[in-house]
């Protein structure tokens, strides 16, 4: 559902396949991590900022398994790349040295005007010696393809990107939006009512975590405090706005 305070246009973003894109499907993100999953009772899904985030772009799943391992050198030739059951169309390859390996992408993306696309690594999915390097592309004019690149940082190390695993996530934004905002420091102090409740949340926080460390994981009561994941707050306000999840839509197919 859309925030109330904005408008509701009908934003088209499309995935023009090319070819090798049967080996890259793009899905909405899901809320799920595994990692999460087998956190304690599934604590880390109380996390609604980090839960929304997982939710808040496209992924493209990797179709075939395949190891990776640098060897510590910049040389283009310093990383092997290891397929697990078949080689596809447009396979990963070592263009840049550094220990980069890059991913072809085979969709050319167009996004509305103004609009530009943040090209990342799947949000909170933390992979053992790899890090994913973000770009932003300006989709809304750019007819040359982009590509995803993960950097291998320890020598020696196998890294395996799985069959089904999300090897990129791209999030639309507005262009120069960032540039809009105008950022300042301010003593809270000069917003009382603001500093009143920043208290009333504190101390409310604080007696929770002395109640749970005196009574343990285990003890009889509420094991969280949902203020912020219902919109509400210690001292009775509520949000008239909040949101607890995305609906993103799927990648429709052309129907021609």
């Amino acid at each position: 559902m859309t925030s109330k305070h904005l408008p509701e246009p009908r934003l088209e973003l499309i995935a023009y396949a090319l070819e090798g894109s049967d080996d890259m499907p793009v899905e909405t993100a899901p809320a799920a991590r595994k990692w999460m999953d087998a956190t304690w009772s599934r604590y880390a899904y109380r996390c609604l900022p980090m839960l929304l985030a997982n939710q808040a772009g496209w992924m493209m799943l990797n179709r075939h398994g395949f190891r990776a391992r640098w060897d510590g050198t910049d040389a283009q030739g310093g990383v092997t790349v290891l397929y697990l059951d078949k080689i596809p169309a447009c396979p990963v390859t070592s263009v840049f040295g550094h220990g980069i390996v890059t991913c072809t992408i085979p969709y050319l993306f167009r996004t509305p005007p103004g609009y530009d696309l943040l090209v990342r690594g799947p949000a909170n999915l933390p992979k053992d010696g790899a890090y994913a390097l973000e770009g932003l592309v300006e989709a809304d004019w750019s007819v040359a393809t982009f590509t995803m690149n993960w950097k291998l940082t320890r020598p020696d190390h196998v890294v395996t990107f799985e069959a089904g695993e999300p090897i990129c996530m791209i999030v639309p934004q507005v262009r120069r939006g960032l540039e809009l905002f105008d950022p300042q420091i301010r003593d809270i102090a000069r917003e009382p009512v603001l500093a009143d409740a920043l208290q009333t949340w504190a101390r409310s926080r604080s007696y929770f975590d002395a109640g749970q460390r005196t009574a343990g994981r285990h003890a009889l009561g509420p094991a969280w405090q949902k203020h912020y994941f219902i919109g509400t707050s210690p001292g009775g306000a509520q949000s008239d706005d909040h949101q607890t999840r995305l609906s993103l839509k799927t990648f429709a197919p052309d129907d021609l």
